[in-house]
Formats: structure tokens, sequence, C-alpha cells
């Protein structure tokens, strides 16, 4: 799971009022009662939470966990204003570590377990160090595609090279399909474009770049980052998105792109668990086209729960979280219903007893084939994770990308915003 996919969006706003009343029964008060900030989708509902906690509740004899429903879509802000006023959750789910371990608020993982226990231990470890489990993965963003529009607009095959990936979108819009689909009414829905262009252009050139930013090397206002930003331009100029882009919402540019008004989607593999089961089989996937044609994988490793370093019982917090981050059942929940790639050591998809479609398969595939894997730009929770607040200022720079032609200008508020939150 990760910090803002849409296992972060579409929260139930009624459910929010329990989950901030919770918060008051919070952290430090011992007794094994544990405080558990989590998030609610159609997806991870109410009742997988509740399940799943009571689940890991069994195993660790004595403790006893209070759920708190994030109100928002962005939990780390909603942590943040938890610790201001005292109540910082014992346990913290899919979270961004770095903005809280450098406070010192993250007790980390004990290395032996994550090593014994997942394929990528150091997915995405901070500096060293393992703040939330790596117990599933997510390309963000994939290309899903309708096959039967493509078969309309004569498209034989899906695209590699950045020139075919245009060339289908002309063919596309010549038939009078909306070649591409976007839910720009959400900051990071509208980033999807840009982060798959950026993943490919950018980091599939230069792995580092992000790590070379922090050391002032590199600036978003240089020419490799403009180039990628104008692709995206030239795509809105062409109208290659629908009418109104900017006001379709998340959870409608999913319906409108299952219900077959437009002919490809750029978001993250989280979508898997919206592919329609009654005609799976008309959707398919690819990456984001290079200018070469070579693969680039937008890759992010996520995770379960962080473990407060202030909480009043650490082996309790700590035990509860590693039977979460391990219970077979959960990652059925999370492969099926949220298109999660799981990564728990010594397991194949059959092991978890789930129903997936074949697109999800090939998807998985670019997980565990030897390939050309980059973190996904503005999705990382590792070292190559942005400073705290740039994550959102990106998504907003996304959604003003799309009306805007002034892209030095806004990739010029993107530096100076990455120079003041590192000061």
């Amino acid at each position: 799971m990760r910090r803002k996919r849409p296992t972060v969006v579409c929260l139930a706003a009624a459910l929010a009022l329990t989950g901030c009343s919770a918060a008051s029964t919070g952290s430090g008060k011992g007794g094994g009662s544990l405080t558990y900030l989590t998030f609610e989708t159609p997806s991870l509902t109410a009742k997988f939470w509740d399940t799943s906690i009571a689940d890991a509740e069994k195993k660790v004899p004595g403790v006893t966990v209070k759920k708190i429903v994030a109100p928002s879509t962005d939990r780390d802000a909603y942590a943040k204003q938890l610790q201001a006023s005292g109540q910082f959750p014992d346990l913290l789910q899919s979270i961004t570590p770095s903005t809280f371990a450098t406070a010192g608020l993250l007790r980390p993982y004990d290395q032996k377990w994550v090593d014994a226990n997942f394929l990528l231990p150091q997915g995405n470890a901070y500096k060293g160090k393992v703040y939330i489990p790596p117990t599933n993965s997510q390309i963000i963003p994939e290309v899903f595609y309708n096959k039967k529009l493509f078969a309309k607009a004569h498209i034989s095959a899906a695209p590699k090279t950045w020139s075919q990936f245009m060339a289908v979108c002309a063919k596309l819009k010549a038939a009078g399909i909306t070649p591409v689909e976007l839910g720009g009414g959400d900051p990071f829905a509208a980033s999807m474009p840009l982060v798959g262009i950026l993943s490919a252009d950018v980091l599939g050139k230069d792995p580092s770049w992000l790590q070379k930013r922090y050391a002032g090397k590199v600036h978003f206002t240089d020419a490799n980052v403009r180039a990628a930003v104008a692709k995206y331009r030239t795509m809105v100029k062409k109208g290659y998105f629908e009418d109104g882009a900017l006001g379709v919402k998340y959870a409608d540019s999913i319906t409108d792109f299952t219900s077959g008004k437009t002919g490809m989607y750029m978001m993250g593999s989280w979508f898997l668990g919206s592919v329609p089961k009654d005609h799976a089989d008309d959707f398919g996937a690819f990456l984001t086209p290079t200018e070469d044609g070579s693969l680039v994988v937008p890759f992010s490793v996520g995770g379960s729960m962080a473990i407060s370093a202030r909480t009043s019982d650490p082996a309790k917090a700590t035990a509860f979280a590693e039977a979460w981050s391990l219970d077979p059942g959960n990652y059925k929940a999370l492969i099926e219903g949220d298109g999660a790639f799981p990564m728990l050591k010594n397991k194949t998809l059959d092991d978890y007893g789930v129903n997936v479609t074949k697109v999800f398969k090939d998807s998985y595939s670019y997980v565990t084939q030897k390939n050309r894997k980059v973190s996904s730009f503005g999705w990382a929770t590792n070292d190559d994770s942005m400073p705290s607040g740039l994550n959102n200022a990106f998504y907003s720079a996304s959604q003003a990308l799309f009306s805007s032609d002034d892209v030095e200008g806004r990739l010029a508020k993107l530096d100076a915003a990455w120079d003041s939150a590192t000061k």
C-alpha cells in the first residue's frame, strides 16, 4: 500500500469522524492498548481493517488496537496534526517514512526479520533502515488500454516507442475515441502522465537523478526535464485527453475507462483491482514508452505499518505490526481488491488463493523479471522520496501544466519549493 495511491483516495468522510474520535484514546496509555492510523477505500473497507486488526490481535495476547481513520487523502498531514496535539499513533499505515524518521518519530524494524521475510528487504529502506515492511509493490503508472477500442481504431499492437504511442493516440482520436483518460480533478491522478514520462525519460537515463537533486547537481528546470514535460504538453495540445479533464474526479475516471469511453488510462497498477471481472480480457497494459523503445519500469515498493518511536509498548506494537504484515489473508484482499504485487519470500500467487486477471499476471511479470526498474517519480518511499511537501507540490504542478505553456516557470517553482524544503 502506497501513500497516495487510491488506497489513499476515495476516503469515506462519515467514517473519518469515527476515526478522529478514536484518537482521543491514543498512544501512551499503556495496558496493551495501541492506536493505529489507517484509511478506507472502496477496496479496503472498514470491514477489511476491522477483520485484519482482529486477526492480528489474536496473535499478540494482551494487545487491544483502536483504529483511527484518516479524514483526508493526506495521511502524512493528518499524522502531523495528531503529533502536534500529543496524539501521535502507535502504528501508522502506509505513510512516507522520511517525513517522520528524520524527526525521530519512527522505530525501525529488526533487519534480520525483514531479511528473512521479504523479496526486496531494502526496497523501501530510508537511510539504511526499514521503517515500513516492504510487503508489496506497485508500478506507477502503467498504461492500461481497451483492446476492443484499439481494434476499432485498427491498432494491432501496443506501442513500444514514444512515436508509436503518439501515433496510437492520433488513430484513436481519428476514430472518434478519446485517446487517454485523465482524472485531473484529483492532483495525484492528474500527475500520472508526467510521472510516467519523467520516470521513463529522466530516471530511465539517470536513476540517481533525485539524489543529485538533493545534492543540487540537477534541477527541474534542466533541459531533459523540460523536454519530458513538453511531451505532456503536446498530448494536451493535440486533444488526446477528454474535454474538461481537470474536472474529472479520480473515481469517475475509473468508470469512464472501464465503461469503454476512452482508449487508454495512465494509472498506478492498483487500477488492476478495478478491472471488470466480467470482461477482464478486454484490457491490456504496457509501460510508458521511451524514445528508443527500451523498457523502464517505474517501481515503488510499498509496505504496511510504521511503528511510533514514542509508543508506550514497543514490544507489543512491533509484535502486532509483524503479525499483520505477514498475514496471508491481508495479502489476498490487497491483491484482489487493490492490485498489490506481493513481495513475501517463497510465495507464488497461487499460495494466496487469489483469483486474478491475465492483465494482472502480465503486469506482475514486470516485477518478477530482471529489467530496468527505477523509482517511480514522486512516489518513492525510500531514499528517492521527495522532501516533505514536494509530492503535493508536484501533483499540483501537474494540474497547472495541463493548461499552462509556462513550463519553465512552473518547474522553477518546484525547484524553489525543493530548496525551501531542504534548507
